[in-house]
C-alpha cells in the first residue's frame, strides 16, 4: 500500500495517458472500421464500400495515383537524401549543425505554405516562369506545376529534408578506420560503398523510405492547395467524401481510409522483414 501511495502521481499520469491514447487513437479507429462495413444507409453490415473502392475506376485510380506518386517521390527523395547526408557528414561540426537546423526547418515547411511558394516560383505567372520567358523559353509549355509531374516535384521537395534528418545519424556507424583499411587493401571508394557502406546504411535507408512513403501517402493540404483536387488521390477523395464537396458518404470515406491504413501496414511489415533480413546477413 505504501508503494502505491508513493507511486500514486505516476499511476494517475499513466491512467490519464492511457485514456488519451484510447480516446484519440482507438475510439476513432474503431469508429472508422465499423463505419466502413456499413451500407449507405448506415444501418446494416455490408462489404459494398470495399467492393466499390476497388471496382469503381474513380476510386481505384485514386489508390493507384497515391501509391505511384508516393513510391516515386520516396525513391528519388531517399537517393538525394542519402547523398546529401553523406556530404553533410564531411563538414565541420559547426557547419553540420547549421545545415541540420536548416533541414529541420525545411522539413516542417509543407502544406498550404509550400504549395503557395511553388505557385509563386513555378506557377503560370511565377517568378522563374517569367524570367525564362524573357529569354525566350516558355517554361509553362513543357512543365505544368498543377499536373502529376508538378505534384511529384513538390512531394520530392518536402521529402528530401525529412530524409536527410533521418539518414544523417546513420553515417556515424561508418568508421573512418574502415575506409582506411579498405584503401590499404586496394579497394576504391566505389568498392567500399558498394560492399561495406551501403550494407551498413541499408537498414536505415529502408526505414527512412518507409517513413517517407507514409508521409507522401497521407499528404493532404499540399495536394489540395496546389491542384484544387484536380488530381485523384486517396486523401483528397477521403476529404471530399467526408466534407461533402459533391456528395457526402462517410461510409465510403471510412473504407478508403481503412485501405490506406492497410497499404501502410503492409509496407511497414515488408520494411520490418527487410531490416531483420539485413541484420541477420
Amino acid at each position: 500500500m505504501n508503494r502505491l501511495r508513493d507511486n500514486s502521481p505516476v499511476i494517475i499520469i499513466l491512467i490519464i495517458f492511457v485514456l488519451i491514447i484510447v480516446g484519440f487513437e482507438f475510439v476513432p479507429l474503431y469508429s472508422v472500421i465499423t463505419s466502413s462495413f456499413q451500407d449507405n444507409t448506415g444501418q446494416g453490415f455490408s462489404l459494398a464500400q470495399y467492393s466499390n473502392a476497388l471496382k469503381n475506376p474513380f476510386y481505384y485510380q485514386s489508390i493507384k495515383n497515391s501509391i505511384l506518386i508516393s513510391l516515386e517521390s520516396s525513391i528519388v527523395g531517399i537517393i538525394i537524401a542519402t547523398i546529401g547526408a553523406n556530404s553533410i557528414s564531411k563538414f565541420s561540426t559547426r557547419v553540420r549543425e547549421k545545415i541540420i537546423t536548416m533541414s529541420n526547418m525545411t522539413s516542417n515547411f509543407s502544406g498550404v505554405p509550400l504549395a503557395f511558394a511553388f505557385i509563386i516560383i513555378l506557377g503560370n505567372n511565377g517568378v522563374f516562369t517569367l524570367i525564362f520567358k524573357k529569354f525566350g523559353i516558355n517554361l509553362a509549355s513543357s512543365f505544368n506545376l498543377y499536373s502529376i509531374s508538378g505534384l511529384q516535384l513538390v512531394y520530392i521537395y518536402f521529402q528530401i529534408p525529412l530524409g536527410i534528418l533521418l539518414m544523417y545519424p546513420a553515417f556515424d556507424a561508418i568508421k573512418e578506420e574502415w575506409k582506411d583499411a579498405a584503401s590499404i587493401l586496394g579497394a576504391s571508394s566505389f568498392q567500399f560503398w558498394k560492399n561495406i557502406g551501403i550494407t551498413v546504411l541499408l537498414p536505415s535507408m529502408i526505414g527512412t523510405f518507409n517513413i517517407m512513403f507514409a508521409n507522401a501517402m497521407g499528404a493532404y493540404a499540399t495536394a489540395l492547395a496546389l491542384t484544387n483536387g484536380s488530381i485523384n488521390l486517396m486523401p483528397l477523395r477521403i476529404g471530399a467524401l467526408v466534407s461533402g464537396d459533391i456528395f457526402m458518404n462517410p461510409m465510403q470515406a471510412s473504407a478508403l481510409a481503412v485501405i490506406l491504413g492497410l497499404i501502410l501496414t503492409i509496407v511497414n511489415i515488408i520494411n520490418v522483414k527487410l531490416i531483420r533480413k539485413e541484420r541477420t546477413i
